[in-house]
């Protein structure tokens, strides 16, 4: 073997260690760089002391790059940073959900249920009487329902600006008994506003609202300026399962806050928690970026697949149905004329 040739064998044996030597490093610079922003953004925006909170993420911010560019070598300034990201998490996990705060009006009041037998009792439906999506007379009320009465489970899909992302409801048809809707939001208090980057955070409850679908549908098509609003009827061999996982949800959060998230813990990702670890559906990209929900829903036949997906997203429309039918009693029934799927007899 000549010379030439046992230097190529050199060099071609040396790439693997720097391949692999390069691969770790990239890997290593992204972890620190993803968790390094996590926790800027921990302190920013949950560190208890609101006056202090910028200088308490930017004094991290500034520690972290102090010693990732002076410390050497290289993997101890690493090493360095992790424990500091690792310490705010630690701290971060320990921030309790609190019950009691200044509430909006919306969200002052908790729903929770009794069963008995085949009924069940809930306390708190909301039922408001908006003149605005802002001016309302707060109503709440106590429904019964009667599971033998429970025929069918819909989807409503609301969007409110970006069709990448969009707000399902979940509601129960009890027939004669009416319908009632399960909202996942947040629980904002008086003065504080939704925030998207805030919501990775601990910076709101989690609440279910159970409302009449004439507050928190009518609400968004009726009030609320450029929202638009879509039905679906689920097939949903397991309605009574999924209701009473809700009902059992809902006395949760009356007895134990939870923290809303973004990812992990938001409107969508919670539904599909209701339902016990072996029978969830697989997760799917667009259980995050939920605009497109509707045609996941369709994908795997949950909806109605009688129609091409466009015709019944159009055919689901109900925002002029529902500005129609406004405040009429027969509202949950108009809104879904023409719906594939749908009931072919109001209750």
């Amino acid at each position: 073997m000549s010379d030439e040739e046992v230097e190529s064998k050199k060099k071609q044996r040396g790439l693997i260690p720097r391949l692999f030597a390069f691969v770790f490093a990239s890997i290593t610079w992204s972890l620190v760089l993803i968790g390094g922003l996590w926790a800027f953004g921990a302190l920013w925006f949950d560190f208890p002391d609101e006056a202090m909170k910028p200088w308490v993420a930017s004094g991290f911010a500034l520690f972290a790059l102090l010693v990732l560019f002076s410390m050497r070598p290289v993997w101890r300034a690493k090493l360095v940073v992790v424990v500091s990201i690792v310490l705010v998490m630690v701290w971060w996990f320990t921030i309790p959900p609190r019950q009691y705060r200044d509430w909006k009006t919306e969200v002052a009041l908790l729903p929770y249920a009794q069963i008995e037998n085949e009924i069940v009792t809930i306390h708190n439906v909301r039922n408001f009487d908006y003149r605005t999506d802002k001016e309302f007379t707060p109503v709440y009320e106590t429904r019964r329902y009667d599971l033998r009465n429970l025929r069918g489970v819909d989807m409503f899909i609301n969007y409110w600006g970006s069709p990448y992302m969009a707000h399902p409801i979940v509601s129960f048809d009890f027939g004669r008994d009416g319908h009632v809707c399960f909202s996942i939001e947040t629980r904002p208090e008086k003065g504080e506003a939704y925030s998207a980057i805030g919501g990775l955070y601990r910076q709101f409850e989690l609440i279910y609202i159970v409302a009449d679908e004439r507050d928190v549908i009518r609400l968004r098509t009726n009030y609320r300026k450029g929202e638009d609003s879509y039905v679906y009827r689920l097939n949903a061999p397991k309605a009574r399962e999924s209701f009473m996982e809700y009902v059992r949800t809902v006395n949760e959060l009356k007895e134990t806050p939870r923290w809303y998230n973004a990812i992990t813990n938001n409107c969508t990702t919670a539904i599909r928690h209701q339902r016990a670890a072996d029978e969830r559906a697989p997760f799917d990209w667009r259980m995050i970026v939920n605009g497109f929900g509707d045609q996941l829903l369709y994908d795997r036949k949950v909806v109605n697949t009688a129609l091409p997906f466009n015709d019944l997203k159009r055919a689901a429309h109900i925002n002029e149905r529902a500005k129609a039918a406004d405040s009429d009693p027969a509202f949950s029934a108009r809104i879904r004329q023409g719906v594939p799927g749908m009931p072919t007899t109001a209750p």
